[in-house]
């Protein structure tokens, strides 16, 4: 082994040999040289790896695998060898996968929330951790003068060019996607270029319905006109008569947010419908549903177990959407109340009441942060609140609020386990106390965990 010119066992370029101990909650196996823990991609607890170091902090490093000198019984072929940065777990076992997000969520429970004592149930994971997801937005770029589409490389914005078989979108997407290139070329399409603000294309957007098969296909443009459009959308229903909506979403803004404000429909719909059990739901380009319609309906219901609603319970769904868990609530509620900050989702959400045949909920536009604490001074004083937010977990003014209404029972539904485990902590100050933590692998091949809590206000 080199030696150290710093303060760290380890410096840069080096090439040593390592066994890997432990594994982070994104997937990267860890070892440690003489204490100093190295953090490396691809590798699984037990197995002997020779590594080139990376990158040197003065607490942690990083490493790249070379080679595996003993491997892991754990260790699976992946499917799709791309690594793009989103399925950074397919070199693991899925019962492994299941077991470290469990792992993770124990870890943040003691250590954010500090509620060892919580009950946290066995992770639910899926049959088939294949081909789930519903929805795809794939960034366009040009290479050699031709159009390409992939997802970008991991920590980068370099393309990973023409990555058509993808093994977590669904079937369909992986037929479509490639055709909707080939007529982009065809009819001489240009990528947006971001650095000259120039080109047509920047992404495009795919939505399908599980158990409907309905698919909608949306290019989002610089410019407001798209060319060739009768021809590509001539061509394009004809190939695919699933195909139901298409539409034109127009960002000219120099930024790296996906859509922009003003969407038209080309074809058909504006709209492609989806059910989850007995409901049915429209589903338009900018509307909040979970990627994964399987493990949904498991999430949901979960979520009315938790509730625990009857005819007399008023209920608030903060951060509704387009109103899925609204609808599933209102089936044994008095009243709900949604609130959704994206005013396009409440139209949707509207709308969905109405084709369900619904007359027990109101949806409100605006932040739950800033609706909740009017709500309070008007008196509405809620038997069951569930709330679904952002990554980044709820504003404070919103979890005050909460606290204040005094419900007597949360439902929080987290994407994140760190920023739960802190509301969780704030709650549970706040007179609240959580009975129960139900891990849902809503995201097979990545580090990503959905949690579902059971909270009650202590008596």
């Amino acid at each position: 082994m080199a030696k150290s010119t710093g303060n760290t066992p380890v410096q840069k370029n080096e090439q040593l040999t390592i066994t890997i101990e432990d594994i982070t909650h994104e997937g990267s196996g860890v070892g440690k040289v003489d204490g100093y823990p190295l953090f490396i991609p691809k590798t699984l607890p037990g197995e002997e790896a020779v590594i080139k170091v990376v990158k040197v902090n003065k607490n942690y490093g990083f490493g790249k695998l070379l080679e595996l000198k003993k491997t892991s019984p754990e260790r699976v072929e992946p499917t799709c060898h791309v690594y793009c940065g989103g399925c950074q777990l397919q070199h693991m076992s899925y019962p492994l996968q299941l077991q470290m997000k469990q792992n993770q969520v124990h870890n943040v429970m003691k250590k954010v929330a500090h509620l060892e004592h919580v009950l946290i149930s066995p992770i639910i994971g899926m049959e088939d951790p294949s081909h789930y997801r519903n929805k795809i937005q794939i960034p366009v770029d040009e290479k050699n003068g031709e159009l390409i589409t992939g997802y970008y490389q991991k920590r980068s914005h370099r393309i990973l060019q023409n990555q058509d078989t993808c093994h977590v979108h669904n079937h369909a997407m992986n037929e479509v996607l490639p055709f909707v290139r080939h007529l982009m070329n065809k009819y001489g399409v240009k990528a947006y270029d971001e650095k000259t603000h120039r080109g047509e294309l920047r992404h495009i957007m795919i939505r399908t319905g599980h158990f409907t098969g309905e698919m909608m296909v949306v290019f989002v443009t610089r410019t407001a006109k798209l060319p060739a459009k009768e021809q590509i959308i001539e061509e394009l229903t004809e190939k695919f008569p699933f195909i139901s909506s298409i539409v034109q979403n127009i960002n000219d803004q120099r930024t790296n947010v996906i859509l922009g404000k003003k969407t038209k429909v080309l074809w058909g719909a504006a709209y492609i419908l989806d059910t989850i059990g007995d409901l049915t739901f429209a589903i338009s380009p900018k509307s909040f549903y979970q990627v994964n319609p399987v493990q949904t309906k498991v999430l949901y219901d979960k979520a009315l177990e938790y509730a625990n609603i009857d005819e007399n319970d008023i209920v608030i769904d903060a951060y509704c959407g387009i109103g899925t868990i609204s609808l599933f609530l209102a089936q044994k509620a008095k009243k709900v109340y949604g609130i959704e900050v994206v005013p396009e989702a409440i139209e949707d959400a509207k709308k969905n009441t109405a084709r369900n045949g619904i007359d027990n909920v109101e949806f409100t536009v605006g932040q739950a942060e800033k609706v909740m604490p009017k709500w309070k001074k008007e008196g509405l004083n809620p038997d069951v609140i569930v709330v679904d937010p952002p990554r980044k977990g709820c504003d404070p003014e919103f979890l005050e609020a909460m606290i204040a209404m005094e419900p007597k029972r949360i439902v929080y539904v987290s994407c994140n386990p760190s920023t739960l485990a802190r509301d969780l902590r704030i709650l549970e100050d706040g007179g609240f106390e959580t009975k129960e933590v139900q891990p849902v692998d809503m995201f097979p091949n990545t580090g990503h965990v959905e949690l579902i809590c059971n909270i009650e206000r202590s008596e």
